[in-house]
């Protein structure tokens, strides 16, 4: 029987070569996973690895045909360890991923910790419902952040 400790589902996941890991397979571990144990996985290489791997993804994940003519800039802050921040540009129909803080304003920027993000981005995490238990903050545009997700094609688990 496998054991059910952070250290090992750590272990687990240190292993696994993350490009070969398809949206809906990610889905399927991050449900399988407690918040704790999410937060505890996050950590160091590993964690650099799992936001890279995301944020890498997004520009594939896009549904340009969604966004029609949308133009916006998303800052993500993800706490943890160490705050990590990617923005995501949203124009002409194409989406475009950069990691750190640029100078440009943002439209809407959402602040989340590893758990949080790790569940909204593979649909096992509701937005609104993060949103109102106050697990997600956003500053600026709201409703842009709360229909983030129609924008892209995320997982179900």
């Amino acid at each position: 029987m496998a054991d059910n400790s952070s250290g090992n589902v750590t272990d687990e996941l240190a292993g696994l070569d993350f490009a070969a890991v398809s949206p809906g397979e990610f889905a399927r571990i991050v449900k399988g996973l407690s918040a704790k144990q999410l937060g505890e996985v996050m950590h160091g290489e590993l964690r650099s690895r799992v936001l890279g791997e995301v944020f890498g993804r997004m520009k594939q994940q896009f549904r340009p045909e969604a966004a029609g003519q949308l133009k916006a800039l998303i800052r993500w802050k993800i706490t943890g360890d160490s705050e990590a921040v990617f923005e995501t540009s949203i124009s002409e129909g194409r989406c475009t991923v950069s990691e750190g803080r640029s100078e440009a304003e943002p439209r809407t920027t959402l602040v989340m910790g590893d758990a949080e993000f790790l569940k909204l981005v593979s649909g096992n995490g509701n937005p609104v419902t993060m949103f109102m238990m106050r697990k997600l903050k956003v500053a600026g545009d709201v409703s842009l952040a709360s229909g983030l997700t129609r924008y892209f094609d995320i997982p179900k688990a």
